[in-house]
């Protein structure tokens, strides 16, 4: 399990943070076997992108923005679990990871009004609509800040994002990713909050022009 404790960006372990959160959130019990399980499904050998490397990266910004959060531990919480689930043979895995979001919340004693805002937050990130909140709309700006990261990580970001789809022959590849970058690009905004479309906005529509390039 040593392993597992990675550091955060706030210079604590990531099941320190993880009580804390919970903690935070007025949860009866800090439920560290959950933790185990959920490090565990981002370390499946069939993960390329949504792995501990994505979680780590959408924790260090949130950091950044917490402030700017109403309920940062409820962000926090469907951070953790947005990729909870990922099969890349499914269409359903955000509604799964949100569903497991929910009953874990309910399960050390949240609120229903909580429990429920963890979910939507999670089923948001299917990136279909609009997020109707401040908070869900933090959680998508995060889940998307790989897509202004700079040159070197998107193009990680794309090589892992291909390789969790080997699967997939190439023509139908480059078929719906290029529809899933346009879609993207022809957004008259990317990001849904003031702070990412300030430092990612510019760049995250370069790295996707330069992608549809080879597509």
């Amino acid at each position: 399990m040593s392993s597992f404790k990675n550091v955060n960006s706030t210079g604590m372990t990531l099941l320190t943070g993880w009580q804390s959160m919970w903690q935070s959130l007025g949860a009866s019990h800090t439920n560290d076997e959950l933790f185990y399980r959920l490090v565990a499904c981002y370390s499946e050998p069939h993960r390329k992108y949504h792995t501990m490397q994505h979680l780590r990266e959408c924790l260090a910004h949130l950091e950044r923005v917490r402030s700017f959060a109403e309920r940062p531990s409820e962000v926090e919480l469907a951070l953790w679990f947005h990729d909870g689930i990922y099969d890349t043979y499914k269409s359903n895995n955000e509604e799964r990871s949100a569903e497991w979001a929910r009953d874990s919340a309910w399960a050390v004693g949240l609120s229903d009004e909580q429990a429920m805002r963890i979910y939507n937050h999670v089923v948001t990130t299917r990136h279909h609509v609009v997020p109707a909140t401040q908070d869900a709309m933090i959680v998508v700006d995060i889940d998307l800040s790989v897509l202004g990261a700079d040159t070197a990580r998107f193009e990680e970001y794309e090589v892992q994002v291909r390789e969790e789809y080997s699967w997939v022959p190439d023509i139908v590849y480059r078929r719906g990713r290029r529809k899933i970058l346009q879609d993207f690009a022809n957004r008259e905004r990317i990001y849904c909050t003031e702070y990412f479309r300030i430092e990612y906005e510019a760049r995250a529509r370069e790295n996707i022009a330069r992608s549809l390039t080879r597509l």
